[in-house]
């Protein structure tokens, strides 16, 4: 497989086409990790960010709401919080702008929504925009199909200790990835601490650790008779995220509505 280029311009006439981008959660920490990588580009420009704190770190305004929009982006990237859904969703529909979303912990029903939305504008949406870990899916899917009948899989995920959800969505990405390959007929344990009985054949573990400054660990451990296989990626740096965000974004400029995800892009690379 070719590397993954660092950007994915779309050339017109000659000429790089721009992508307006607003940040969503601008003054988070990904909010500037993302505006910090789009400045190194000639790509794509932020022209606004959306967060409750509206002091503005760089040349761009910060208002606290969409509807307080001045420009019409091309592109929203949120990294704030899934409270906001609705919010991004309905500006979007009534505006037609693309989505790509970064955050997680959505529940069935918002995740419904994002599908629901996918049918009216473009929406990039995976749980992890590392191409790293979107490795490690493909390959936790290719050891499932020789391994899944005779190991036990277990999945464990480390972050600092400021993360809100758990299991992460990372993890639960993952876990979906190896039941597809097992006809999803796999259920979720998470942790042990409340189930008093022998681990049953078709589930798969999933156990969260929480502690200072970890950005983001994943290990899938196929444990059988007397062997153990484990996969596993580290992120170092919240930048991996961030860059795998603006790709989607100019990836997602332009695009025909539909529900997008690092394949798709990755497709085109």
């Amino acid at each position: 497989m070719n590397a993954l280029p660092l950007c994915f311009n779309v050339k017109m006439k000659g000429l790089i086409k721009m992508t307006n981008i607003v940040i969503c959660g601008a003054n988070g920490h990904m909010g500037r990790v993302i505006a910090d990588v789009i400045s190194g580009r000639e790509d794509c420009k932020v022209i606004a960010g959306i967060d409750k704190f509206t002091t503005a770190y760089a040349d761009f305004p910060i208002v606290a709401s969409a509807g307080e929009l001045t420009e019409k982006p091309d592109v929203i990237i949120d990294f704030s919080h899934p409270s906001t859904l609705d919010e991004l969703l309905n500006y979007c529909l009534s505006n037609g702008t693309a989505l790509v979303i970064g955050s997680t912990g959505y529940n069935e029903e918002q995740t419904a929504k994002i599908k629901k939305a996918a049918e009216q504008i473009p929406l990039f949406f995976t749980f992890n925009m590392s191409l790293g870990i979107n490795l490690l899916a493909d390959l936790a899917k290719r050891a499932t199909k020789i391994l899944g009948d005779q190991f036990d899989i277990e999945i464990v995920e480390k972050h600092h200790n400021q993360k809100l959800d758990a299991p992460s969505g990372t993890a639960i990405m993952l876990a979906n990835a190896i039941n597809e390959e097992l006809d999803n007929r796999c259920s979720y344990t998470y942790d042990r601490h409340s189930v008093r009985a022998k681990r049953t054949k078709n589930e798969i573990g999933m156990h969260s650790i929480r502690g200072g400054t970890i950005v983001g660990e994943h290990e899938i451990i196929f444990a059988g008779r007397d062997e153990v296989v484990s996969l596993k990626h580290e992120a170092h740096s919240k930048s991996v995220f961030g860059v795998g965000a603006v790709n989607a974004a100019v990836f997602l400029s332009g695009k025909p509505a539909g529900l997008y995800a690092m394949g798709d892009m990755l497709k085109e690379a």
